[in-house]
């Protein structure tokens, strides 16, 4: 180990120690889904709509967008939101009143990595 705190790796050069703190966000964040493939006759808006994970750190994002999240997995009219977390994705939630909304709409046809989403 050298005197300053770097890491010596076994050829004797200093080796820069890398942080293992994770990145926090400001917020922590919520994914959603609403999955509306097999509506019920009849259902309010909102009856399918399911808490799926929520995080708070940049590396529990990028674990959930490589390994969990397939946009071309998901069923048809299915919509996935991202929220602050303890917002729910309805017009009725305080949060929302005044708000909108950013869609992206793809087709099963049309290759997701030209709408922007590579999974």
């Amino acid at each position: 180990m050298a005197s300053d705190g770097a890491a010596v790796d076994a050829s004797g050069a200093a080796a820069e120690v890398v942080d293992k703190q994770p990145h926090k966000l400001e917020k922590k964040w919520t994914f959603w889904i609403d999955n509306q493939s097999k509506p019920k006759q009849g259902a309010a808006w909102g009856n399918n709509l399911r808490k799926v994970y929520t995080f708070q750190t940049v590396e529990e994002f990028w674990c959930l967008y490589d390994q969990v999240f397939k946009p071309s997995k998901l069923p048809a009219n299915a919509d996935f939101h991202l929220f602050k977390a303890g917002v729910e994705p309805k017009w009725e939630d305080p949060e929302c009143a005044s708000g909108g909304k950013w869609t992206v709409t793809s087709s099963r046809s049309l290759p997701l990595k030209l709408c922007g989403l590579k999974h």
